[in-house]
């Protein structure tokens, strides 16, 4: 299994919103790393749910229901979406700067790459990040 992080800005699309519709394509990826990220998830990978901006935080985990497709919002065919359901709410939201603070984490692409959409996570990051938000 594979791990993720995606951003999405809450006044664009919020956690909540993503909760209310119970499933969604993530589009609107628009750099190559982060395309390529897209094109590695794998049905059933677990994704955790970052507000950017507003909030800067994980608030959730997500799970890759149905792997890259091409992105529906546009007809250039390097662009390719995934679809995502929602699993779980953590209890603690957990901040950029817990993220930060913590010494199991200052490797992960969320710290070194603040501004990639879609970013890989080891296992061991994952869980403690899912250990921080319940």
């Amino acid at each position: 299994m594979n791990y993720f992080i995606v951003k999405s800005e809450p006044f664009k699309y919020s956690w909540e919103q993503f909760n209310k519709d119970g499933e969604t394509f993530w589009d609107g990826v628009r750099n190559y790393q982060a395309r390529n990220n897209l094109k590695a998830m794998k049905t059933g990978d677990l994704v955790l749910f970052y507000h950017s901006n507003e909030g800067k935080e994980v608030v959730g985990i997500a799970k890759v229901v149905k792997e890259f497709y091409q992105d529906p919002t546009t007809d250039d065919e390097r662009w390719v979406v995934v679809d995502l359901a929602p699993v779980e709410s953590f209890k603690t939201p957990v901040t950029l700067e817990t993220i930060k603070a913590d010494p199991l984490l200052q490797d992960i692409a969320l710290v070194k790459q603040g501004r990639l959409s879609v970013m890989p996570l080891k296992a061991e990051e994952f869980d403690r990040l899912v250990e921080l938000g319940q």
